[in-house]
Order: structure tokens, then sequence, then C-alpha cells
């Protein structure tokens, strides 16, 4: 057995709207139905550029084979999640048009940009843009 790659984040939230918009306009994520049992009342599932869910947003009533408490922190011990993007310029643009409280980051041994900005769910997000 081996892992082939990293398949999806998902968060609960309060306000499936709200995610839905936030991950649309700052990451251009496109949303789409999420398989029954989940409804549009209940979750949205968010595709990268190559038709992948790589983000799945449930609602605080969308049912859960695991369920656990997420009273133990704003994320729990999740710390960070990385998305690989392409836009650097634009994207920071965008976050600035949004209002987005942000932090950015070169590490130039490896080529790398980094934008740090926080969902509504303050879930901290790691944009990075290699070979900018």
């Amino acid at each position: 057995m081996t892992v082939e790659a990293l398949d999806h984040i998902n968060i609960v939230t309060a306000d499936l709207d709200r995610a839905e918009c936030f991950y649309r306009d700052l990451l251009a994520l496109e949303s789409r139905p999420a398989p029954p049992p989940l409804t549009q009342a209940t979750a949205r599932w968010m595709y990268d550029i190559s038709g992948r869910a790589v983000l799945h947003l449930n609602g605080l009533d969308a049912p859960r084979l695991m369920d656990r408490d997420m009273a133990a922190g704003p994320t729990g011990a999740l710390h960070h999640v990385a998305f690989r993007c392409v836009g650097h310029d634009a994207l920071l643009a965008r976050v600035t048009a949004m209002g987005l409280a942000h932090r950015c980051n070169e590490v130039p041994a490896i080529g790398l940009r980094q934008i740090f900005v926080a969902d509504p769910e303050n879930v901290l997000l790691e944009l990075n843009f290699f070979g900018a």
C-alpha cells in the first residue's frame, strides 16, 4: 500500500453559503452537488481546475459516519491546509480586494512564494506558488 496523493479536506461550517462563496471567490474552486445522502442544504463539494473534489464543506447537520467534538479549538489539531496554486499576483490582488488579513512569505531556495490567509471558520490556508 502506498499513498498516491492527498484526496480532500473536510471543513464543517455553520454557514455553507459563506464558506462556498469564500472558496469560490478566493481560489476559483467550482461548487458542485455532493452525492446522496448529502444535499445542497447539508454539503457543498468544491472542485479544482482538474475536476477533483479537493474540499468538502459540510453543514453542522450533515450526516457523518465518524463525528467528533469540534469544540477543542477552531480547527482541532489541524494547523493549516496547503494548496498548490498558480497566479500569485492575481490571487494576492483578490485577497487584498476581499479585505482579508494575510501574510506573505518567500522561500528562495526552492522557488516558492506563499500567501497565508484564514477562511471563515478560521482554518489557516497556505497558498503555495512554485517557480514564481
